[in-house]
């Protein structure tokens, strides 16, 4: 079966509908600005009770890490994925996500890996 290129466009469209682009847009910077803005609130909370700069910064990046981790453990994060997108993909919070995400996904027994391991000459 042989299709036209016109053919082949038509049945990709029908296939890939276009997505809202201003909504999307929208979700993303709100959801990006939060994360960022909990990052920051977290900063200055931090700093007035006089920790230092650089310790702060470097507490919020851990929270906001742990976050990450937590709530893609519990699979919360992928669905504020879902809706807000590239909003999620903020540095820390996105970073964390794509280390956990295949990790809790291919997660295996480790009387598994010691089984093979025995096996092995």
């Amino acid at each position: 079966m042989n299709i036209s290129e016109k053919e082949y466009r038509q049945m990709s469209k029908q296939a890939s509908p276009g997505s809202p682009v201003g909504k999307d847009c929208t979700k993303a910077f709100l959801v990006g600005g939060l994360l960022c803005g909990v990052g920051e609130v977290l900063f200055q909370l931090l700093r007035q009770a006089e920790l230092a700069e650089k310790d702060a910064r470097m507490l919020v990046s851990s929270t906001l890490i742990l976050l990450a981790v937590i709530l893609t453990g519990f699979k919360v994060f992928d669905n504020i994925a879902k809706h807000a997108g590239a909003g999620t993909l903020v540095p820390i919070t996105g970073f964390a996500n794509s280390v956990v995400a295949p990790a809790i996904e291919f997660k295996t027994d480790e009387r598994d890996i010691i089984g093979l391991s025995r096996k092995a000459p």
